[in-house]
């Protein structure tokens, strides 16, 4: 049965998962639309394509907060839908109706939600992103291994509430990794440092 509680803590989330940073922090630092370069996303990877290291870290940093934050006042007022909030949050950053339903892959609006929700699952999790970016090399095979391996990561360690919205979580990045699996399918999906 879902609640008045359940949606507060949905709308929450997805309001506080709008907000685009990378494109907020790109525009006031005089760079323009981060829109207009690389894949077009408002995502931490993308702001690193102005050259600006700084914002791209700040950007992590913020889309993180804006999932994981929520989902902490989610669980002290409304415990047991916090879950709900999870994956409204990193639904508002991938489809933001302040731009037109367009936003970013939600990496890292997912590992948020996932540091609120269980942090020893996004301990085990980050060391799974780190080894698979170090043997890829490649940005979206690691951010897609990793929501991957998020649930199966929850289930073996006995986090059982967290692998439904864990599941969503990750088909939600998945579908918007939809082009760099396409690029990946015909061996096109730039390395790390390669300059494409």
């Amino acid at each position: 049965m879902f609640t008045i509680e359940m949606l507060w803590a949905v709308l929450l989330g997805f309001v506080s998962g709008s907000i685009p940073f990378g494109l907020l922090l790109t525009k006031a630092a005089g760079l323009g639309d981060v829109r207009d370069i690389g894949s077009g996303s408002i995502g931490a990877t993308n702001v690193l394509r102005t050259g600006n290291k700084g914002l791209a870290a700040a950007t992590v940093l913020l889309d993180a907060a804006k999932g994981g934050v929520p989902v902490l006042i989610a669980a002290h007022f409304w415990s047991g839908s916090e879950g709900l909030c999870a994956v409204a949050a990193v639904a508002g950053h991938c489809f933001t109706p302040w731009l037109n339903f367009k936003g970013g892959k939600g990496f890292a609006t997912a590992a948020g939600v996932l540091l609120a929700l269980a942090w020893p699952v996004m301990l085990v999790c980050a060391g799974i992103w780190a080894a698979t970016l170090a043997l890829s090399r490649i940005s979206s095979v690691s951010s897609m291994s990793t929501v991957v391996a998020a649930p199966v990561a929850a289930w073996l360690m006995d986090y059982p509430a967290v692998i439904g919205p864990l599941v969503a979580v990750a088909a939600i990045v998945l579908i918007q990794h939809r082009a760099n699996i396409g690029r990946l399918m015909r061996g096109e999906e730039p390395k790390i440092g390669s300059g494409k």
